[in-house]
């Protein structure tokens, strides 16, 4: 079987390695820089433009999967390309549109395409679905972040995934739902306080994690997904969105028209570079309520000195890989566009990711109380 992975970031090169120790793989990114570490790894590596829809096709058309790891601004008109060709597909992209509007095409084309498969969103809706299919679930909270080890001024947190899409969930209105009705608010509001052991307390607030939940699970009446950060983080991004320095739309400046967003990126994204060596971890906590009782699952992984691999990368990348091996072995293959909380129903697929996990040393310790 034959996979690309298309983006060469942090977590698109983990996602190659790690599907190279079974599968055929190449990686594909219109930056020959960035395809460099995977080429001295004798993994295939391809210069691709994704924006352009006809070279994008062909260079995805020897292969029985396409991975997409490629920022949230391109996510969506990718995988619509890749549906197009009749391609199955598994994606981590964090892109605004909604994922369902592709769901008829899928469907019209055979094609199997996982979305939002990472770690939040991907794992924690696996967790949903999968309780959600014992009895329909009445509470669903995730609390999710990920961060340097070593907290350094001013900022206190590194990009460990596409820094464009960290700005974004700072920008991109949150929903929720309370009491069943779903309600939307602004990125960094409803901020919280929140203790975990071996960590210390760190700060939550909402962002627009929810994703297909919302549409796929109407009937839960509580449904929230906050972000994790150092204290302090959410006064100073609130600081520089409301002062417009997040702001996409061009501005006239001594005679040259500037992006705010490009010039903030171009300072802002050196100093939130996580070198290599650098370490960091997840800190996740989902909780559910059903039925049959309340179920919390903690993350917390810790950056992979042996490897030198990330923890987002770690946690992000082998959540879309284990559902990966699931598309390419035939053990999941629904047509159509499968948010993480479709395959979760399914029990003998959560099982294959959670132990296919565990072999990568990212475990979830479970806490369960049964009415």
């Amino acid at each position: 079987m034959k996979v690309i992975v298309l983006g060469a970031g942090l977590i698109g090169k983990t996602i190659a390695s790690d599907l190279s120790n079974q599968y055929e793989v190449c990686c594909a990114d219109f930056n020959p820089e960035a395809l460099k570490e995977l080429s001295e790894k004798n993994i295939k590596t391809q210069q691709c433009d994704f924006s352009n829809h006809a070279e994008l096709s062909k260079t995805i058309e020897p292969y029985d999967l396409v991975i997409g790891a490629v920022p949230g601004y391109m996510g969506f008109s990718v995988i619509k390309t890749i549906i197009n060709a009749g391609k199955n597909t598994v994606d981590i992209s964090f892109f605004p549109e909604n994922p369902l509007a592709l769901d008829k095409l899928a469907k019209e084309k055979g094609v199997t395409a996982v979305v939002d498969c990472g770690v939040a969103p991907g794992l924690c809706n696996l967790i949903a679905g999968y309780h959600n299919a014992t009895s329909k679930l009445s509470f669903y909270e995730c609390l999710v972040g990920g961060l340097p080890t070593v907290r350094e001024w001013p900022y206190e947190y590194k990009a460990v995934f596409s820094p464009i899409d960290v700005i974004e969930e700072y920008t991109r209105p949150a929903r929720y739902v309370e009491n069943g009705k779903l309600v939307t608010r602004e990125a960094l509001s409803d901020s919280e306080y929140i203790n975990f052991d071996d960590i210390g307390t760190l700060e939550a607030f909402n962002t627009d994690g929810l994703r297909t939940l919302a549409d796929t699970m109407p009937y839960v009446e509580n449904m929230k997904e906050k972000t994790l950060r150092f204290p302090g983080h959410i006064e100073l991004m609130k600081v520089l969105r409301e002062t417009g320095f997040f702001d996409k739309n061009e501005i006239e400046f001594n005679g040259t028209k500037i992006s705010p967003l490009a010039f903030t990126s171009k300072l802002l994204f050196p100093k939130w570079k996580l070198n290599r060596g650098q370490e960091d971890f997840t800190i996740m906590r989902v909780k559910v309520k059903n039925e049959n009782g309340e179920f919390v699952y903690t993350l917390n992984d810790k950056y992979d000195k042996l490897n030198n691999v990330t923890s987002m990368a770690r946690t992000t990348a082998y959540t879309c890989t284990a559902v990966a091996d699931l598309v390419l072995k035939g053990n999941y293959s629904k047509k159509g566009i499968s948010p993480p909380e479709f395959v979760g129903a399914d029990e003998k697929c959560f099982k294959e990711v959670i132990q296919y996990l565990k072999k990568r040393k990212v475990e979830l310790n479970t806490n369960i109380n049964y009415n």
